[in-house]
């Protein structure tokens, strides 16, 4: 059965008290990057916002814990709080059910029941559930994403510690099932070094044995690639002959490789300044129709924090966010799906078996 996207549910703003809430308050900014007092500050979910009487507009572009601003022709943008300009009028109050001008719909989607006992075993994500049906339906959703959607995928360097892994997510790449690159210097890093000397972290990426001055392997990579001027520039030359980010270069996928106060070398690509990497993220969350985050804590959540439960189409319709979260630690898996996101899922395992069987179950869709 092929994938199919969950109905909308619209607010019914015929309500009596919905038809009794009265407009949404603004108040001015008093000072950059200061909220008025009672400013109203973002969820996950879609929120509506009472311009004139009867004239509720829903959120484009949202990302929780931010402002809404009303611009100068009326239109409304969700803002960082780094972002708000002195005097610029700031959507106020708390109130989520219409009383403040505001509604949060956080019954948005109609998604197939889970189950309604009170009491059942198994109910939260651990070492021992299943996942089978989370893989068939990921086949689907991706299947669907790759020609309608925008898939983005925040990579730990994990990922390329394994030859199959690093194999599979290059091919995944070349065959269309990924649309943006969201990491950290680590994953360029080693995903080169496992080009030059087939190993990350100094161990064989497919014997996992440790090799003689291994620990010198990455070091050297970032080394040389600093001393080229860029990894473009580096397969340009081509000295970097297979991998994750030759396939994302070769097949112009944009990406981020944000910066951490850890960072070896780092490479000229990285981000160094944390604001420019957030803002060049949230460019490409902004399109993201789902995401998926693998072994990597951080970036998930720095991710997670900025994409919504839900996107507006260029037809105006409103569908869901997936959010896919792949770990071995029940805590990591589990921060995402708890922040309050109906579209959130878990999968708990190693992430080189799980880019290796979706990129094997795709392949046999497809083929």
């Amino acid at each position: 059965m092929a994938f199919t996207l969950p109905r909308y549910n619209h607010p019914d703003f015929t309500q009596a008290r919905i038809q009794k809430a009265p407009a949404v308050v603004f108040e001015k900014a008093p000072a950059a990057g200061v909220a008025p007092a009672n400013y109203h500050a973002t969820s996950v979910f879609p929120e509506y916002f009472q311009l004139t009487k009867g004239n509720w507009q829903l959120l484009k572009e949202s990302r929780m814990d931010c402002v809404v601003a009303l611009g100068k022709t009326g239109e409304l943008e969700v803002k960082e709080f780094r972002n708000i300009r002195a005097g610029e009028p700031i959507a106020c109050g708390r109130g989520e059910n219409g009383e403040d001008g505001i509604f949060v719909n956080a019954e948005a989607f109609d998604f197939a029941a889970q189950g309604s006992d009170k009491f059942a075993f198994r109910s939260r994500i651990t070492r021992e559930t299943s996942f089978s049906i989370d893989y068939d339906e990921l086949y689907k959703l991706l299947e669907y994403e790759k020609k309608n959607g925008f898939i983005i995928w925040v990579l730990g360097p994990a990922v390329v510690f394994d030859k199959d892994a690093r194999d599979a997510f290059a091919n995944l790449i070349k065959t269309g099932y990924v649309h943006s690159l969201l990491a950290g210097n680590a994953l360029a890093t080693h995903d080169i070094e496992a080009a030059f000397f087939s190993t990350g972290l100094g161990q064989d990426i497919y014997s996992k044995q440790s090799v003689e001055l291994g620990h010198y392997n990455h070091l050297d990579t970032l080394n040389r690639i600093r001393g080229i001027g860029s990894i473009e520039k580096a397969i340009e030359q081509d000295l970097i002959k297979d991998g994750v980010m030759r396939a994302v270069i070769e097949h112009e996928i944009p990406f981020v490789l944000a910066g951490s106060i850890r960072d070896d070398g780092p490479l000229p690509e990285v981000i160094a300044d944390v604001y420019q990497a957030q803002d060049k993220m949230r460019s490409l969350t902004r399109k993201a129709s789902t995401v998926l985050a693998l072994a990597t804590q951080l970036h998930s959540i720095a991710t997670g924090n900025m994409v919504p439960s839900y996107r507006v189409e260029s037809d105006s319709s409103v569908r869901p966010v997936y959010f896919y979260t792949v770990d071995m630690s029940e805590f990591a898996v589990n921060k995402l799906a708890n922040r309050g996101s109906l579209t959130a899922r878990s999968i708990l395992t190693n992430v080189q078996d799980f880019v290796v069987t979706v990129e094997r179950g795709l392949r046999k869709k497809s083929g």
